[in-house]
């Protein structure tokens, strides 16, 4: 540039080149990013994600929810990676990871059959490891398109605390689901019982059919009403 060399890079190509650099730049745990100009060391840049104000509370949330096997895995360094684990409240934390690395580490934890994976990611790295994942979640404002599409749930606004939420839905839906179906089928058997036997009218048909399915309806708007 200019007639100048300029080097940008990480400390490794400083070193490389055999350019000195204040020491204390070795234990930075950004992403560091720094800069030489003919072979002297002029400044360098930190760069590093800021953390959604709700992560934290997004922890808490499952935890409460009795998910408490809760990692992160990161394609960032290691040492930004723990750093954020110990802000937020989760227990083991992976880095340096490649999308590979991220799908095989999820293989692993799928090999327990006892155990459902959900995996909450936004970037094109993140889509292969969301399609793996009994269970993918896309953050859809920011999140990539590939990401989008790989995923089996979408938070629409980024906010990691929707993620229990998601969960509480989830849950509370299959729960009614249940409830319907042993509801819907166990009225059907009593009222085929007592009609063998004479014990109903046609009307007792009607409700054991149209009358079963509207309480079942009914029932299930209270899906709507499952809060945070």
């Amino acid at each position: 540039v200019d007639g100048r060399e300029v080097l940008v890079g990480n400390t490794r190509l400083l070193e490389k080149y055999g350019i000195s650099f204040p020491s204390e730049l070795t234990g930075v745990l950004e992403t560091l990013v720094v800069c030489a100009v003919n072979g002297v060391y002029v400044g360098h840049l930190l760069l590093a994600d800021t953390v959604k104000e709700d992560a934290k509370e997004a922890v808490a949330a499952l935890k409460k929810l009795n998910i408490d096997n809760i990692q992160i895995l990161s394609g960032d360094k290691q040492t930004i990676v723990s750093k954020l684990a110990g802000y937020s409240g989760v227990d083991e934390a992976y880095g340096d990871l490649l999308p590979e690395d991220k799908v095989a580490h999820v293989e692993a934890l799928k090999s327990d059959p006892g155990r459902r994976v959900a995996f909450v990611g936004d970037g094109i790295n993140d889509a292969p490891v969301l399609t793996r994942a009994d269970v993918g979640i896309a953050m859809g404002a920011l999140g990539s398109d590939a990401a989008l599409e790989a995923a089996d749930v979408v938070i629409m606004d980024d906010k990691p605390s929707k993620v229990p939420l998601a969960v509480k839905i989830a849950r509370g839906t299959m729960a009614i689901v249940k409830q319907n179906i042993i509801f819907a089928v166990g009225i059907k058997i009593l009222f085929l019982v007592l009609g063998a036997f004479g014990l109903i009218t046609m009307w007792g048909a009607v409700f054991a059919d149209v009358g079963v399915a509207l309480l079942t309806i009914l029932n299930a708007l209270r899906a709507l009403n499952i809060k945070a």
